[in-house]
């Protein structure tokens, strides 16, 4: 009964989105047009604004619906590098665990008895690396966030190294796109943030924990 209740708030939720187009409001275009009122009403209660923001940051990334990435760039032109840095950093790992927790709570138990023995695999390799992988997944952009969270929550990786090591893992897109947002009236889509020089970098960073796991292997083995 509790899932059956779950998913239809989840299903509804989503639904209003597309349904009333809400998509309109989390546009670059929509926050250019109204950015000087927007930051004018931001000055007069910026408590207000930043409570509100974190809120609706979390409830887009918790329902899995489009719109993150315009909201980082916003929170840039409007909070600035830092206090944005960290308003985007925590609704969005709060986000993403919310996510992951309904995927798990939903999910799981079917998932379970379609694909047990597959599963198992998995989450014998995430018992061991599981960390490893959660950091290396999230440092690679080019792996859709939401993916991650659903997909991880069919696992049994725990929920305190999920939220850590997302956290930590999302920090440097997270400083790219917020820092992109300070000079927000420059930028005509956020896809071209992320150019293939950036993308391969943040791939070498997500790959450097393993290196250093190998080279600590090897320094042990040889002592043995």
């Amino acid at each position: 009964m509790k899932k059956a209740i779950l998913v239809l708030v989840l299903l509804s939720a989503i639904a209003a989105y597309f349904i009333f187009d809400l998509g309109q409001f989390l546009s670059l275009e929509n926050f250019k047009a109204s950015q000087a009122d927007i930051v004018a009403a931001k000055d007069a209660n910026p408590i207000l604004y930043i409570t509100g923001f974190f809120i609706l940051y979390v409830a887009v990334t918790g329902l899995s619906i489009p719109g993150a990435a315009i909201m980082s760039l916003v929170a840039g032109a409007l909070f600035g590098l830092v206090v944005g840095t960290i308003i985007v950093s925590f609704a969005s790992t709060i986000g993403a665990t919310l996510a992951f927790l309904s995927a798990r709570f939903v999910l799981r138990d079917w998932v379970q008895g379609k694909f047990g023995a597959r599963l198992r695999v998995i989450d014998d390799g995430l018992q061991k690396d599981g960390a490893f992988y959660v950091f290396t997944l999230r440092l690679i952009p080019v792996f859709p966030f939401f993916v991650i969270n659903l997909l991880m929550g069919l696992t049994r990786i725990k929920t305190p190294t999920f939220f850590w090591v997302s956290q930590l893992g999302m920090l440097p897109a997270t400083i790219v796109f917020v820092n992109a947002g300070t000079q927000i009236s420059r930028i005509e889509s956020p896809a071209g943030l992320l150019s293939p020089a950036l993308i391969a970098s943040f791939a070498a960073l997500a790959f450097f924990p393993w290196a250093a796991k190998g080279i600590v292997a090897l320094l042990k083995r040889g002592r043995a």
